[in-house]
Order: structure tokens, then C-alpha cells, then sequence
């Protein structure tokens, strides 16, 4: 099965209609090319609003149920025959969560993932708005083969990945938001962010598909600038196409599923595991 992935970057203001415009063109844009699956960046209804703690930005959660764009992009999912995870902070009664919705080609909810590492730091601020995800790490067969999905800081951890893996992913993707941090002008992550990525494309055997944002964004006394460089990796850990720091758009690459599925299970990774030895990492 050839399946053909795109990611998209783009920058975002508190026009939120605007946000979703582009979302939507950048989604036809990919289903034009080609691209059965698609991935939009972290949280791009709005700017990045958890550099600082407001308590104005949890209005912008939503219910499920009531929520002001997921319909919107089921129907675009079904008229485009794309799959499409989809990024929303989620109110579920008196919880909040930093959320991706799965939308499989038929338009239909696949289910939700919930962002497991909550990180907290200068210009990272979100446990203030979230609460750890409950729904443990996930993956869904979709039309276009077994994906699954982690959220930003889940991925700097190597467990998150393992864990799809583990349970059939075929492809991961990662919704992002990171650039500058506030307290050292000086540090550039970008390389260290995408080689960790990498890694675990590598160590897994399975592609990895990260898209983040572009901009500059100030949010009272912080100002971000997301570094962008969405970018698509192989089941080797080699980068086969990214995107710059400053553009919008999206980038394209196809798969051969089956290849992959025979080479991991050739290569051993995950035959010569051992379990049995692996408890010290269950340990604080």
C-alpha cells in the first residue's frame, strides 16, 4: 500500500477564522498533490497562548460535542478523502486537555488522543491550562493504514513512540509548537528537536511526520518566534523533506506500507526486544 503524507506549517493570529481559512486551504493544497494524510500544527485555530498564564484563554476550550470547527473539517476530510488528525483544546466537563481528534477519510471520528507530557517552563506554561492526558498512548486504523499520534513535548520522549510502535503504527505524527525560549535568546533547539525525532524514527522503523508553526507571536511580556521546519522523516531517521523557518505550506512524501512492514520485521528491532529487562525505565 503506497500511502502519501503531507505536513503543513503555518502562522497564526487571533483571527480565528483567517487560521482556519488557511488550515483548509493548506489541507487542499496537500489533496491536490496527492496526500491521503495530512497534519496541521498544534493549537492553530489561535496563537500559541500558553506563554503566559491568562485565565481568559480557557473560554477558548470546547466540548466535543459543541466544538466550532471539528465538524467543519469531518466534512472536509469526506469530501477530500483524506485522513486528518486534528488539534483543539478540549474541555470535558470540569477537565482540560490538549487534544487531537482522529478524522478517517469517511469523515468519520476515529477518537481522541490527549497529550500525555505537559511541559512547564519560560514560554511554555501549559500546566496551567492542561491536565495530563488520560487516554494513554493510541493508535487507529484509518483508510490509509495503522497511525498513530502524539502531541509536541510527547515527543522528546523515546516511550511515546516505542509504545505506537509497539502497538502498529505504521506512521506517527507529531502536531507542534515550539520555537525560541524566552530565557536564553541564544538556544536554538531546531536540530536537537528534529534528530530526537529522528531517533526515534530510526529505532522504530517508522516514519515520522512532524508539522509546527511559523511566526512571531507576543503575548504581553513574552515574545516567541516558532522556528517552523515541519518535516518529514523515514523509517530510517533520514529527513526526505522539511519545510524552511519562515514559509508557509506544505511538504509531500509517499510510503510503500508493506516494504516497510517487511523490512522492520527483517531487521530484528523488535524480535530481539527483552522486555523483562526494560523495568528500571517504570522507575521515577
Amino acid at each position: 500500500m503506497i500511502v502519501n503524507v503531507a505536513a503543513t506549517q503555518m502562522e497564526c493570529t487571533w483571527d480565528q477564522s483567517e487560521n482556519l481559512n488557511k488550515a483548509e486551504n493548506l489541507i487542499h493544497e496537500a489533496a491536490e498533490r496527492g496526500a491521503n494524510i495530512i497534519l496541521l500544527q498544534e493549537l492553530f485555530s489561535t496563537p500559541y497562548f500558553c506563554p503566559e498564564q491568562k485565565d481568559k484563554y480557557f473560554a477558548l476550550a470546547n466540548e466535543v460535542s459543541e466544538h466550532p470547527y471539528l465538524e467543519k473539517f469531518s466534512n472536509l476530510a469526506k469530501k477530500l478523502k483524506v485522513v486528518l488528525p486534528i488539534s483543539f483544546f478540549e474541555r470535558d466537563k470540569n477537565s482540560y486537555f490538549n487534544s487531537v481528534m482522529i478524522i478517517d477519510a469517511d469523515g468519520n471520528y476515529k477518537g481522541i488522543y490527549r497529550k500525555s507530557h505537559i511541559p512547564q517552563g519560560p514560554g511554555y506554561q501549559e500546566k496551567f491550562y492542561f491536565s495530563p492526558g488520560n487516554t494513554g498512548f493510541k493508535v487507529w486504523e484509518t483508510t490509509y493504514g495503522c497511525i498513530g499520534i502524539g502531541i509536541c513535548w510527547d515527543q522528546w520522549f523515546p516511550e511515546c513512540a516505542r509504545s505506537m510502535a509497539l502497538m502498529g503504527a505504521d506512521l506517527i505524527f507529531y502536531p507542534t509548537a515550539i520555537g525560541s525560549e524566552p530565557q536564553d535568546p541564544n538556544l536554538n533547539s531546531l536540530k536537537h528537536w528534529q534528530r530526537t525525532m529522528q531517533g526515534h524514527a530510526a529505532a522504530n522503523m517508522t516514519p515520522i511526520i512532524a508539522s509546527n508553526r511559523i511566526g512571531k507571536e507576543i503575548a504581553d511580556n513574552t515574545k516567541m518566534i516558532f522556528y517552523g521546519h515541519s518535516f518529514i522523516s523515514d523509517e530510517t531517521g533520514e529527513i526526505k523533506c522539511e519545510c524552511d523557518d519562515e514559509s508557509e505550506g506544505t511538504i509531500l512524501h509517499s510510503f510503500n506500507i508493506d516494504e516497510i512492514r517487511i523490512s522492520r520485521a527483517s531487521w530484528g528491532l523488535f524480535r530481539d526486544r527483552r522486555p523483562e529487562l526494560y523495568d528500571k525505565i517504570l522507575q521515577k
